[in-house]
């Protein structure tokens, strides 16, 4: 079984996580979002490994195949970014909801 590289960045420990959590392998990720699939898998270990960062359209496109938020691949606050993706997760009228209730959450000003 090969051995994976630690991620050194933050998008590629976020896109690991991600992919790892959607049980999707490298290379048929990179083909989901239209890379070719003679390299995809290798471009999709670059990601990972911080090696390269994709181009925002990219991250797009992963973010919608994987089930999260683009922002999610960025945030640097671990809880932040759970909530992100579980965010992502409920439906529209759930999340104004939500909304409303961080609201009422914050002190007045």
């Amino acid at each position: 079984m090969p051995r994976l590289s630690i991620p050194n960045t933050l998008f590629g420990r976020r896109l690991r996580e991600a992919r790892l959590r959607a049980g999707i392998a490298q290379d048929k990720l990179g083909v989901m979002i239209g890379m070719d699939e003679g390299s995809s898998s290798a471009r999709m270990s670059r990601y990972e490994t911080g090696t390269h960062e994709p181009p925002f359209g990219t991250a797009e496109k992963l973010a919608a195949v994987l089930g999260v938020p683009t922002a999610y691949f960025y945030c640097d606050d671990d809880r932040l970014a759970k909530f992100l993706v579980r965010y992502g997760s409920i439906a529209p009228e759930a999340r104004e909801s939500l909304l409303v209730l961080i609201d009422g959450l914050q002190p007045s000003i």
